[in-house]
């Protein structure tokens, strides 16, 4: 099939990866009620039921007489508005998308506008509502700073779920707690009801709704969500946390294909075929890898620049074009910014797409065979060798400058530990407003907030400093340094070691009983367990101190792994801390921004430049220093985790000393295993026999290959000896010997010497068996001619050449 490339604009040269497919939503949000029995109320009744409720029952008169006028005015305005019930004219006067100014609408023909003619609309809307009259959207509430609403309708639709509600969030602070129930109370205005009533979509429909309107400080405070959970409001199948809610989770193949609207169906369904047959072997983050590269970059790239390509089968210009084009990033217009630093692995993955579908179709014809098309990338385009070993070469060099300089990043790590928690126990002694100095640097404490946390002022630079945010970040910094150096697992394996990672293992030898660390299946699928050493059960133990925080036992958390997507079941992490009001496990973004500070701070320089150390670098100087120090390499791919030897050799980086050391050790030791007389000085007469040796291996055919010391096995029966190294000037004399021994063979025949025959029969066939090895391994000479220069090149004259 012939498809011409039509000329494509800047819009379709852009790739569009749209989500067409909408996910179903497990926990669905209430759905809006269209008309209740408050908002149908007649307006005598609404009245009286509003006054009645907000009226102090000691006295007998309302609170404000502000809000009798305000609510008089309100319901005059609503009154004009089209519609059967409060809601439906609130919604059409316009004033729920008003948000902060409604109040406009209705005092539109009224001039001038008085400030408290805006006070008492706002005071006769806390009493609707309050009464449950018009229930305001989202938009519109968290528009409005009225905190005498909020609180007015806690007491008046529910206020014993409320002070349920806030009996669990004492242990919270004020802030938090105040955040916790004017959620609750939006909730609760917006959709009716009981604080009972809630349910988990209400909580992701708010969730949603302050994160579209920038309340993204507050919709990270889940403290609402705890709340409903430890007060059993929400089901029992509903998650512990509010972030599982949040996050998209783990979709079909079906929606990750879909995700980038491919158009030729049959291609679709193939690709969908393709990833279901590859996703057992692969964790989900790496199977949305592949698809993003099947899909976008290699199948809707196709589609866009040639429109209704159906077939695998590419033709050159095609294939060349889109291989030009995935050269390089390109822009919104299609030029291109910068080349592509993983292109080859792109291909790799196309041409493994092709090469599978040709090896699944001897297996299954039916389904894949009518797939089956020439590869249109080369095996030479894929090949990776240089790339790699320009990777291994600066990754050794790497390894090479942060090894000798490892004590001094600890002796850094340890300092800012120090000097964090100094800065923060010298601050929380201060009164604010007061100054104190900590190591050379003046500071002055910032008044006591609810949040808890330390804040202080840099006299030097006249910044504000998280004091209790550095110490946590010091300390975090200085137990990951610790661990990766003493353990050399990856840093996903460090952020899931949990308080059950500690195992006791007794010696079969000696019966002592030795601490072990299990690290859990990561990167190969493959628990193993590593020795505790005295140095790094220090640091363990400095960690579980800290995250107990005068606790029994460390809190149980649910992790959230970014390559499977999907969340843990609660575990006692040991990499975790406090977050607003609740506690979470590390993550890897946030350790690497401590080494990120800690490097920065450490200036650690190397090469004039300073080092940026990174949670991979203590992998490779791990096993490096293992290696050189001794541990044999299948071990030390025993406790890195390695299913093979190589990929352990791969992180070592080797010095050129180590090859020098290691030689002359191997060579002490060969030394060692053999007799000690071997290596005495040698006498004039063993010299002698020695050099006299080589003038016996010389025979009339060519050269005997025994050694020096040897006896002559086959009693100088040369023709026989498979030792014997015919010279091939003697090719003549070897073939007279054996017509001789034919003649001589023909002899004993005739005079019957049986023992005679025998014997010559053995040589005549050994003979011939170097005749015709000789003839086999000599190759005639080929003439191949003088090459002829051309005229015209390299040539240059004498005069030329001088000057």
């Amino acid at each position: 099939m012939t498809i011409a490339a039509p000329s494509i604009t800047a819009a379709t040269t852009r790739l569009v990866c749209a989500d067409t497919t909408a996910r179903p939503n497990k926990w669905e949000p209430r759905a809006d009620e269209e008309g209740w029995w408050q908002t149908r109320q007649r307006r005598e009744a609404l009245t009286e039921r509003l006054l009645q409720a907000f009226t102090d029952p000691s006295t007998g008169r309302i609170r404000d007489k502000t809000r009798r006028r305000g609510l008089g005015k309100l319901l005059d305005w609503l009154e004009r508005q089209p519609g059967d019930t409060w809601q439906d004219r609130w919604l059409a006067s316009g004033a729920d998308t008003a948000g902060f100014d409604w109040a406009d609408l209705p005092l539109r023909e009224r001039v001038p506008v008085r400030r408290h003619h805006r006070d008492e609309l706002s005071c006769g809307l806390v009493l609707l509502v309050a009464g449950q009259v018009i229930r305001p959207g989202y938009r519109w509430l968290l528009r409005q700073r009225h905190a005498l609403m909020l609180a007015e309708a806690r007491t008046a639709i529910d206020p014993e779920g409320f002070k349920d509600i806030e009996r669990h969030t004492e242990h919270a602070a004020g802030w938090a707690k105040s955040d916790a129930m004017n959620k609750l109370t939006w909730i609760v205005i917006r959709k009716g009801g009981l604080v009972a009533d809630i349910t988990v979509g209400d909580c992701i429909e708010l969730t949603r709704a302050l994160q579209e309107h920038h309340f993204r400080g507050s919709a990270g405070r889940p403290l609402f969500y705890a709340a409903l959970k430890k007060a059993d409001v929400l089901p029992a199948a509903a998650p512990e946390r509010l972030r599982v809610l949040r996050l998209d989770g783990r979709r079909s193949i079906e929606q990750i294909v879909d995700a980038y609207a491919i158009e030729c169906r049959p291609v679709r369904d193939l690709l969908v075929e393709y990833l279901s047959e590859r996703a057992p072997d692969l964790d989900h983050t790496s199977l949305r890898s592949v698809a993003r590269n099947l899909c976008r970059l290699f199948w809707r790239d196709l589609e866009l620049h040639h429109p209704g390509i159906d077939s695998l089968r590419l033709e050159p210009t095609i294939a060349r074009a889109w291989k030009e084009r995935l050269a390089y990033i390109r822009d919104d217009d299609g030029q291109p910014v910068r080349p592509r630093v993983n292109y080859r692995s792109e291909l790799v993955f196309v041409r493994a797409f092709y090469e599978d579908i040709a090896r699944w179709a001897a297996d299954d014809p039916a389904r894949w065979a009518p797939w089956v098309a020439p590869c249109p990338i080369k095996a030479s385009e894929v090949t990776r060798k240089k790339a790699q070993a320009r990777v291994k070469a600066r990754m050794d060099q790497r390894t090479r400058t942060q090894l000798p300089l490892l004590p001094a990043l600890l002796r850094a790590v340890e300092q800012q530990r120090k000097d964090a928690e100094e800065r923060l126990n010298t601050a929380e002694a201060t009164h604010a407003g007061e100054r104190f100095t900590v190591a050379g640097q003046d500071f002055q404490r910032c008044r006591v907030g609810q949040s808890g946390r330390v804040f202080v002022t840099d006299l030097a630079t006249g910044k504000r400093r998280d004091l209790t945010h550095e110490n946590e970040a010091a300390f975090w910094s200085w137990a990951t340094v610790e661990v990766l150096r003493h353990t050399g697992i990856r840093i996903e394996e460090m952020l899931e070691l949990t308080h059950y990672s500690f195992i006791a293992y007794t010696l079969p030898t000696t019966g002592e009983i030795v601490p072990m660390l299990q690290v859990a299946p990561s990167k190969t699928d493959a628990e193993r367990l590593l020795l505790v050493s005295p140095e790094l059960a220090e640091v363990l133990t400095a960690i579980i101190f800290r995250v107990r925080a005068g606790q029994a036992a460390l809190p149980l958390l649910s992790a959230y792994d970014v390559f499977e997507q999907t969340w843990s079941p609660p575990m006692p992490f040991l990499f975790q801390r406090r977050f607003g009001t609740e506690d979470r496990p590390l993550t890897r973004s946030y350790i690497r921004e401590c080494l990120v500070a800690m490097s920065d701070t450490a200036q650690i320089v190397a090469g004039g430049q300073p080092l940026q150390w990174r949670p991979h670098d203590f992998r490779r100087i791990f096993v490096t220093d293992a290696i050189r120090s001794g541990l044999p390499p299948h071990i030390a791919a025993k406790v890195c985790g390695h299913s093979t030897v190589d990929t352990t050799m791969g992180y070592a980086a080797i010095y050129p000393e180590d090859v020098i050391t290691h030689h002359r050790a191997f060579i002490a030791r060969r030394r060692a295993e053999r007799p000690s007389e071997e290596y005495r000085e040698l006498t004039a007469a063993e010299w002698d026999q020695f050099l006299a040796h080589f003038e016996l291996r010389k025979v009339a055919l060519g050269i005997c290959g025994r050694d020096h010391g040897t006896p002559c096995q086959h009693e100088n029966a040369c023709v026989r000896c498979p030792l014997l190294r015919v010279d091939p000037a003697q090719l003549t004399r070897l073939e007279e010997i054996r017509a001789n021994l034919a003649d001589r063979l023909q002899e004993a025949k005739e005079q019957g010497w049986m023992g005679e025959v025998a014997a010559i029969e053995t040589t005549m066939a050994a003979a011939a068996q170097k005749l015709e090895a000789m003839r086999t391994s000599s190759v005639a000479p080929v003439y191949l001619g003088m090459p002829d220069l051309h005229p015209s090149v390299g040539r240059s004259n004498t005069h030329e050449t001088r000057r």
